[in-house]
């Protein structure tokens, strides 16, 4: 049972013959009783206060605890973005070098196609010479054969 500054106040000892002075007693209980009620309420306000503290403290490890499973989310997050733009630039780069040798050898195929035409053309151009030439040298000779066909009328006349 808690001893209260109430129960202190009413407590009534029995009066014997030889007792103690009542008055000195009624003093020194008034005494007791002002003392143990500041003791008391210092107590009382002291729970409440460890109390508030207590939930306080409760309060600040829920929001540690928030805070912690926040910033592990964060770093997961952080690292799945890393992974995720590793991943991503490594998808552009292979296409970037695949495109890169599909234009190298779209480049490649059409020099080769360019050189096979020139080549005919110049392949062309010597048959058209060869042939041109021998032309002309048949219609050198032809006039040739025109001029000696021409003496040899001017000679007969």
């Amino acid at each position: 049972m808690t001893l209260t500054p109430l129960d202190i106040h009413n407590k009534e000892f029995r009066k014997t013959f030889r007792g103690y002075d009542e008055e000195d007693v009624d003093e020194f209980l008034d005494k007791v009783v002002k003392e143990y009620e500041k003791i008391f309420k210092e107590n009382l306000e002291l729970r409440e206060s460890l109390a508030a503290k207590d939930s306080n403290i409760v309060q600040y490890k829920d929001l540690e605890e928030t805070l912690q499973r926040t910033l592990v989310i964060a770093q997961q997050t952080a690292d799945e973005m890393k992974h995720s733009a590793a991943r991503e630039s490594d998808v552009i780069i292979k296409e970037a070098q695949l495109k890169a040798e599909q234009l190298i050898a779209a480049a490649e195929e059409k020099a080769k196609s360019v050189l096979q035409n020139y080549e005919d053309i110049q392949r062309q151009v010597h048959v058209f010479k060869v042939k041109f030439r021998s032309f002309l040298q048949s219609q050198l000779d032809l006039i040739g054969q025109n001029d000696d066909v021409r003496l040899d009328i001017e000679n007969s006349v």
